[in-house]
């Protein structure tokens, strides 16, 4: 596990999370723990092979290969018990995001509606918005501080006949949330009957905690296979979402022309070199890696539910399923957000995400990100105290 401990500087990297503090929270004197990437180093297997690439010296036009889609193909049979049927089934983005907007293109119309469950990742809102359609949301809800989804809501939004598409998040972010196979197939059933294609989130599925199984919605057979678009990728699994390489998986020949078309009006080719060489590496052997990652995740979620239920008992912690990623309800406080928002950003001196951003039943909640060595964690979890008490 010691290479997780291993604290590596990332200011003046160009990193989002890092060197971006002033221009979103208005003070670099904080600590950032807001952004979805990791502050550990990528498996050297992956920095091995693209040491390599580089060595090479050559960067002309690339393409992913056949070996590329079969490590993907591979990945997911062995990590998910999802056989991708073929490997013409399989596309390429330069990132989740831009799949989600190429699908929102590709498969509605402008002026068309496109569900989502709040609160839930921001792009969601964005990318169907920017892309001249409506959001139409079926709001999750807690119980026993766990995240439900309201099927007699989600079935009267899906039979409006202009919702055209649904967004799931799957495993869901900000919550962590992983999706039963009973709930995913109830899930498909109403889209299938209503005639609305999923687009299946499944970025954060290889960080399944505490045993916890995910479930690809594809995997449920041919009829959801057939009604739906799954996007994958490395980035946040290996930490290599700096090198812009993620999949798009649709068994549906339609649809994949569909998505196929869009790519070519927008000047997607495909993906970066390095890129290409990072995922090929990273799904052919980053196993040993993920494997203690994911206890290392494990012991940061007990250490932080450990000190908050201790320190912090107006907090609660929504606990993940899946993800380096955690939610917490501070309602309790009864704090506006403007307010828990200074504490953090001026008492504690921590950056972290306002709940609000994720929509509807977010105001109240903040997210931090405990993918960092325990020494931060542990200066993230003081400086929180500090805040939250002053």
């Amino acid at each position: 596990m010691e290479i997780f401990e291993k604290l590596i500087t990332r200011t003046e990297t160009s990193s989002v999370k890092w060197d971006r503090t002033k221009e979103v929270f208005g003070t670099n004197d904080v600590l950032p723990m807001w952004v979805a990437d990791m502050d550990f180093e990528a498996p050297k297997e992956v920095t091995e092979a693209l040491l390599e690439r580089v060595r090479h010296g050559v960067f002309g036009y690339t393409f992913p290969r056949l070996d590329t889609k079969e490590a993907i193909m591979k990945w997911v049979k062995r990590k998910h018990h999802w056989e991708i049927s073929s490997e013409a089934d399989i596309l390429f983005s330069p990132g989740v995001v831009t799949a989600l907007s190429t699908a929102i293109q590709a498969l509605t119309n402008k002026g068309d509606k496109v569900l989502l469950q709040s609160p839930v990742y921001t792009p969601f809102f964005s990318m169907i918005e920017k892309n001249g359609r409506k959001v139409e949301n079926s709001p999750l809800y807690l119980h026993d501080n766990r995240y439900q989804i309201d099927f007699r809501d989600l079935e009267q939004k899906l039979s409006m006949p202009d919702v055209k598409m649904m967004l799931l998040c799957n495993p869901h972010n900000p919550s962590g949330r992983a999706w039963t196979k009973e709930e995913l197939q109830k899930i498909g059933d109403l889209c299938i009957k209503y005639e609305v294609i999923i687009v299946s989130d499944e970025i954060h599925s290889d960080l399944m905690l505490r045993g916890k199984i995910h479930v690809p919605f594809a995997s449920l057979g041919n009829s959801f296979s057939n009604q739906c678009i799954t996007c994958i990728a490395p980035s946040k699994t290996f930490n290599l979402a700096g090198l812009q390489a993620s999949a798009i998986i649709a068994e549906n020949k339609e649809l994949r022309e569909k998505i196929t078309t869009v790519q070519q009006q927008q000047g997607i080719g495909g993906l970066n070199a390095l890129g290409i060489t990072a995922m090929k590496a990273a799904y052919e052997q980053g196993d040993q890696w993920l494997e203690q990652l994911l206890l290392y995740l494990e012991e940061n979620a007990d250490i932080l539910t450990s000190f908050i239920e201790a320190r912090l008992p107006n907090v609660k912690v929504i606990r993940p399923d899946a993800s380096y990623l955690i939610w917490l309800d501070c309602r309790e406080l009864n704090l506006t957000e403007q307010e828990l928002t200074r504490k953090l950003l001026y008492d504690g001196k921590i950056a972290l995400e306002p709940g609000s951003k994720y929509g509807h039943g977010g105001h109240g909640f903040i997210r931090m990100n405990i993918g960092c060595p325990k020494s931060t964690l542990n200066e993230g979890l003081l400086r929180l105290e500090k805040a939250l008490n002053s």
